[in-house]
């Protein structure tokens, strides 16, 4: 009787095919990006009304305040009523029966139980935020005294819709975890809605007809400043978010080229880095020109260059949010599962079911955790405010390097 083989059995052992991790339907992943784009989308133009156009075209007029804020207004109500719709869309498409199906979707809301709930309050909070917002697309709304609480309570409506979307809807068995992965969730979610939506936002601003060539100087450089205040708030939230769920989902930057999480991730990473390239561009050399230009009060070349190429480098900046957003839901499961099922698929004699790959215990915070965290979060607001501060000192050389200017008064001195 031969031998046996003592290499057989490792033969087979090996042989069993690494597990697959499917990017999921292109179809699914539209409806979900329609459905974060629109929802985002809201909430960040609503917060560019409230927060850095409106309070610059109050300064300037009644008629700037109207014109400006009814058309935000339109758009944050077409978006939230497209936002609806695409939620729906996402729950009729659920389930492996295919096609879509609207009434089992609308029977969904409400039914008792609390993925239910969740979809029913963000489909309400989303009406609640239209209906709210509806009345300042009328200028004679616009400018009233009704103008401020409408938006507040149209831009809570919407980011109480988005935090529904990161909800847990089942009882935590870590209450604290969970109420810091929401917190640091919202943050993400915010952050992104209140830049990617604002700079949409300002896209629409600046198609002719919202704002009056005379008054365009006067409006848009504090707008941008106000804006910029925000959108690097906003930069710092996802950036520290950010930080948290790649800590919490990677085990190192080996997973993001080894695995399909990873991969997805880093396409993510550069698309945001891109971003952040062309809000560096924006602070340190755009922003600051504009402010110069404001000052001289004259029509040079470089003036046409830069009224071109900002709503010029604001659609880019879009467009690269919504891409952002399109790849966004392609992130499934967690680059540390993907990589431990893979390195047990290697090692097992038989191919294991999807359902029943082993999973990690979620990472364990521990003191150096929070030393690190806590580290990251002083640095990068320090880093925040420093560029501001720096952009704002070279905004004030440029101007004061402006020929007629009179520095005692800030006042362009007549020829």
């Amino acid at each position: 009787m031969p031998l046996p083989d003592p290499t057989s059995g490792l033969l087979q052992f090996s042989a069993a095919p690494a597990p697959s991790t499917p990017l999921g339907p292109f179809e699914d992943s539209a409806v979900a990006w329609a459905t974060w784009v629109t929802l985002m989308g809201f909430v960040g133009v609503t917060a560019l009304a409230l927060t850095a156009a409106g309070p610059v075209a109050r300064r300037i007029g009644a008629d700037t305040l109207a014109a400006v804020t009814a058309r935000l207004a339109r758009a944050a109500v077409v978006l939230a009523v497209l936002a609806c719709a695409a939620v729906l869309t996402d729950l009729a498409h659920a389930g492996d029966s295919g096609g879509f199906h609207y009434k089992a979707a609308w029977n969904t809301l409400y039914d008792g139980t609390n993925a239910g709930r969740l979809s029913g309050l963000e489909v309400t909070l989303l009406l609640v935020g239209a209906a709210l917002i509806a009345p300042l697309g009328f200028r004679a709304v616009a400018n009233g005294p009704a103008r401020k609480g409408l938006l507040i309570a149209g831009l809570g409506a919407g980011v109480i819709a988005l935090g529904t979307t990161r909800f847990s809807d089942a009882m935590p068995e870590e209450w604290g975890r969970t109420l810091f992965e929401t917190a640091m969730w919202m943050l993400h979610l915010c952050g992104g809605a209140v830049w990617l939506g604002g700079l949409a936002g300002l896209a629409l601003l600046a198609v002719p007809g919202a704002v009056p060539p005379a008054e365009r100087a006067a409006f848009w450089s504090p707008t941008i400043r106000r804006f910029s205040v925000a959108a690097m708030s906003c930069v710092t939230a996802i950036t520290l978010s950010g930080l948290f769920l790649y800590w919490e989902h990677v085990d190192g930057p080996s997973q993001l080229f080894t695995t399909m999480y990873g991969r997805v991730l880093g396409v993510k990473i550069l698309i945001f880095g891109t971003l952040l390239l062309l809000g560096v561009f924006n602070q340190f050399w755009l922003h600051p020109r504009i402010d110069a230009l404001r000052a001289a009060g004259d029509e040079r070349p470089l003036r046409t260059i830069l009224v071109r190429q900002f709503p010029a480098v604001v659609a880019v900046e879009t467009l690269l949010g919504m891409s952002l957003l399109f790849v966004a839901p392609f992130l499934h499961g967690s680059a540390r599962n993907q990589a431990f099922q893979a390195e047990t698929a290697k090692h097992s004699a038989t191919a294991i079911s999807p359902e029943n790959l082993p999973r990690l215990p979620d990472k364990v915070v521990s003191a150096s955790t929070w030393v690190l965290g806590s580290t990251e979060t002083i640095v990068l607001i320090a880093l925040m405010i420093g560029g501001y501060w720096y952009s704002g000192v070279l905004a004030r050389r440029r101007t004061a390097a402006v020929p007629g200017r009179n520095p005692a008064t800030g006042d362009l001195v007549e020829a």
